[in-house]
């Protein structure tokens, strides 16, 4: 008589490994945290008159919640800075952060839209991000030194886009696979 190995039974060692170890790990890193980027300037100013700041939104216990609570804000154009209805908010960047504050995700506000973007997919590529992020802040610097307000805060926005890419390591994959469902588009 001869035993047959069972082969629906997984070691324990690689249960813990597999399944146990990265969810405990993930769960050092809840709750994450919500903000949005944006611009405030009083009623009846300019846009030269505005400034820059960022409102917390709240937390959450996990990325796909995250996203439905900043998208459902955003679609509601319930983010504000405060109860006074004379200082507007303009809602630009959503972020959400894990308490160590990286990155998990990040996306541009448009047209009452959150536009995730893609993660980078290496360090690499990240280090290029970097890069060009810090030539607009430059410019940005330049263009403030020279008075240009407007410009300065177009050249700040638009690297905070590129920074927005600039996804923790940790979240990476786990980013790029919540871009990929149909309901992130």
């Amino acid at each position: 008589m001869t035993l047959s190995r069972q082969t629906t039974f997984a070691p324990i060692g690689e249960i813990v490994a597999r399944d146990v170890l990265p969810r405990l790990h993930r769960a050092q890193r809840l709750p994450l945290h919500i903000s949005c980027i944006g611009t405030a300037r009083y009623y009846g100013l300019g846009d030269a008159d505005g400034f820059d700041c960022s409102v917390v939104i709240g937390e959450c216990l996990s990325p796909e919640d995250a996203m439905t609570v900043a998208s459902q804000r955003v679609a509601r154009c319930d983010v504000r800075l405060s109860l006074d209805d004379t200082l507007r908010f303009r809602p630009r960047i959503m972020a959400i952060q894990d308490s160590d504050k990286g990155l998990v995700l990040a996306g541009e506000v448009r047209a009452r839209i959150v536009l995730w973007q893609q993660p980078v997919a290496s360090d690499a590529e990240a280090r290029r991000v970097v890069t060009d992020a810090s030539r607009l802040r430059g410019v940005a610097f330049a263009a403030s030194g020279r008075g240009d307000a407007a410009s300065a805060r177009d050249h700040r926005y638009r690297a905070s886009l590129l920074e927005a890419r600039l996804v923790d390591p940790f979240w990476r994959e786990t980013a790029a696979e919540l871009l990929r469902l149909p309901q992130a588009a």
